[in-house]
Parts: structure tokens; sequence; C-alpha cells
């Protein structure tokens, strides 16, 4: 694939495949959410019946070339359970919305996983060695009669196989009305923040007791309600600004040096509609699925329905780029409408330089856009190319007329196949695409 995401003869190829290959698939086993940590060796995944799965980077053998750094199973737990709110007689369902790494401080690493309601901070950690020699304690656990202790002994640590702990060290809950759509760590490394529909609360993470509001778009009368808050993002070096996209496909962006409450924005980023492209549809594929700052702060990237758009945070009059994903849908937006698609809310995200985007499509196409050059590839997340270092090729979509052999009919896509979640490593060329309850994991071919 020449020039998305690396030099002129770039090809990407497959590297792994995680997930079992049913043909029916439990609703559970649904990937909800994929995140790489701040060095990329640890990948974690969230799915619909509450639990991350974290994978961790094995070291390049040299024995092995090909293998080039596989990401296997590092730890598996439940994250969140069923739970029932007996007040409004409503089901809160254990689906993971968000998963987001802290930065790595000490050996031990850190994450905050979000269901529709509750928040927790979780703690990643190794155990390779047991302790033996209690006094009050036989090995079995049992404790000893204190009259029968005779002499005082030293306890002695043994090696052990290594254990992987997942502990929860704090639960933030009951801060939210509403359905939590994002949360996003912010750089100070203390503070973090929880979006739902009509509000954002800012948390300290050592503090579960209590949190900030600080965006209340929440009428009087909710009958006057005209948009809602679809994602939110701290800026990646500003621990004071963060930005919020709503349903109207507008994105604002706060400044919490101005007021505590930020209901008055600093920046408003519109782009002006064409009027005569308006139609029924309009409103619905506007709205922000996903807002993410570009790794340098620059720039912003916002995911409607059809398209990716690069705003740099200095003009706030029009995208400085914009990304069509899937321009062949516009004329099936009527039957999307009818089976719901046209509602599905697709991530996006940047490469290690800024160079690069890459967002999800339908029949398991994901595309990626080189900024620089200009180029987008479209290509296939599927089990038939994945054979070990298998090229990617890139594949094309045909609206009408005469099909050429490579290519797809518009009426031939799945839309049940569907890729809204994906990564990119945070240095290196490895991404990750969630496709149903299948993680697939591409690398750039090493020639």
């Amino acid at each position: 694939m020449a020039g998305v995401g690396g030099g002129n003869d770039f090809q990407w190829c497959f590297s792994q495949v995680k997930g079992a290959i049913d043909e029916d698939v439990a609703e559970a086993d649904i990937i909800s959410t994929v995140e790489f940590n701040c060095s990329g060796d640890l990948l974690a995944t969230g799915d619909k019946g509450g639990r991350v799965v974290i994978f961790q980077r094995e070291q390049e053998n040299k024995g092995r070339p090909h293998s080039r750094g596989e990401y296997n199973v590092y730890s598996t737990f439940q994250s969140h359970e069923p739970e029932f709110d007996y007040l409004k007689s409503l089901e809160i369902e254990e689906k993971i919305n968000k998963i987001r790494w802290l930065p790595q401080q000490n050996a031990a690493n850190f994450l905050l996983s979000t269901n529709d309601k509750t928040i927790k901070l979780w703690k990643i950690s190794e155990r390779d060695k047991r302790v033996e020699g209690y006094n009050l304690k036989d090995d079995d656990g049992r404790m000893r009669d204190p009259f029968r202790i005779t002499s005082l002994r030293v306890p002695i640590l043994k090696p052990m196989d290594l254990m992987v702990e997942a502990s929860p060290r704090r639960i933030f809950a009951n801060a939210h009305t509403y359905h939590i759509n994002s949360i996003s760590v912010n750089s100070d490394h203390e503070t973090y923040l929880s979006a739902d529909d009509l509000r954002v609360n800012l948390w300290h993470l050592e503090i579960t007791d209590r949190s900030f509001n600080i965006v209340d778009i929440k009428p009087a009368n909710m009958e006057e309600l005209t948009e809602v808050i679809t994602a939110a993002e701290f800026h990646p070096h500003h621990c004071n600004v963060f930005v919020y996209s709503s349903s109207k496909g507008t994105i604002r962006l706060c400044d919490m040096r101005d007021a505590a409450l930020c209901d008055r924005h600093s920046k408003f980023f519109e782009e002006p509609e064409d009027p005569s492209s308006r139609s029924f549809f309009s409103e619905i594929i506007s709205s922000i699925s996903d807002v993410k700052f570009s790794h340098s702060g620059r720039y912003m990237m916002t995911r409607d329905y059809l398209s990716v758009k690069v705003w740099d945070l200095n003009m706030e009059s029009r995208p400085v780029e914009t990304y069509q994903v899937h321009e062949y849908l516009r004329s099936k937006l009527c039957s999307l409408y009818e089976n719901d698609c046209i509602f599905d809310k697709f991530e996006c995200c940047w490469n290690g330089s800024d160079s690069a985007i890459m967002t999800g499509s339908y029949n398991n196409f994901f595309r990626m856009f080189d900024r620089n050059t200009r180029r987008d590839i479209t290509l296939e997340a599927s089990r038939e190319s994945s054979k070990p270092r298998a090229i990617l090729k890139p594949r094309k979509v045909c609206t009408g007329g005469k099909r050429k052999k490579d290519e797809i009919n518009v009426d031939s896509l799945d839309f049940n196949k569907k890729i809204l979640h994906t990564a990119w490593h945070p240095t290196d060329n490895i991404i990750t695409v969630a496709a149903t309850n299948n993680l697939y994991i591409f690398q750039d071919k090493v020639n």
C-alpha cells in the first residue's frame, strides 16, 4: 500500500487475529473498545460482556524473525457486572464503553474502564515471588496457636510462576444521570473527565465521592433539547483545555481558566452547511461520533457518518482537511436509516507522527488517509487474508455500471460487519481493528 502511514514502498500485512471463528457470535463477546497504552507494549480490549482482555507485546525473538513482537494474552478480568437501577427501573449494561490507560509511573499499570454509569480504576500488577515462613500462619494459611510458637522465623521470598493480578483501586459512581460516552485522562496525570449526553464531569483520580461538573447543557425544559454531547477529550499538553463534540456537528473548545463552569466555550468549530446538499438525513449524518486531538496538540480530528475532518485549533470557520470515508453510501441513506445503521458510531485514530489517520467502515473495511500525499486506501479485516505476513490488498467499491474484477458492488456490502473501533500503536506501524468479536492486528511489511 503505497504511501499511507509510511514511505512510498509501504505495505500493510496481516500479523494476528484474536477471537473465535464461530458463525454465531455471542452478544457478550462483541468488542466495544480497543486502546494501546502509552508505550504500545500493552493493548486492552473491552467487550459487551463487561470483560477486559489485555494483550502484551512479546520481545522480538531472533530465532523467529517473522514474529516481530506478537501480542499475547497478558490478563483477563471481569471489569463490570450487569446492575439494576431500582429508582428508574432500568437495567445497567455491563458493556465496556471506553478504556483509557494512565501513564506508567512504576512497575504496575493502571487503566480506567467505564460502562454506562460507573468508572473503575484498575491496577494491573505482576507477582513472581511468594512469602514463606510466617510466624503466625502455617504454609497453608491457617493461623497458628501463639502459645505453641517457641522460636521466631524470618519470612523469606521464594520464586513462583508469574501471576498477573487485576485489582480495582477506585470506583467512581453515581455522578452521571445519562449514559457515559467518553473518558479522557488529563496531561496533569491527576485528573480525568467523563462525559455523558448532557454533562461533562471532572474527577480527581484519588477522590471517588465527588466530581466537579464543568459542562452542563441540560435545558430547564427537556422539550427544548436540541443537541447532546457525543464525545469529549482533554488536550494532550495543556491541562486546562478540553473539547467536546455535539450531535449537531459542532465542536466546542473550553478553557478551565476562564470559569469553573465551562458552559461558555472559548472556541466554536463548525463547518457551514451547503444548502444545496441539505436533505432529511443531513442532521443525523453530521452528528460527530468521535473527536481526537493530534499527538502534537495542534490539530483535532472529528468523525461523522460519511467523513473524517481535521481541524486546526487556530481556525474555527472550517476544517483544513476533509476525507470522504464511504461517499458511495450517500445514495443508500434511506435504507441505512431503516436498519438503524445510520446511527452507528465510528471512531478514528492518528498514527504516532500525526501524518496518517484511520477509521472504520462496513463490510469489515477500514480506511486510511495519508495527510502528506493525500492518498487513501481501503483495506479489509478478513480471515481469508489471515495467512502470516500476507499483504493486504486494496479494496474498491463500485456504485454502478460495469464491475471490475477486484471491485465489490455497493449493494453487496454486509452492513452487519462493521469496524467501529480502531487503534494505532503510539510509535510503530502496528494497527488493530475490532471486527465484531475478532481483534485483527496488522503491521508494516519488512522487506
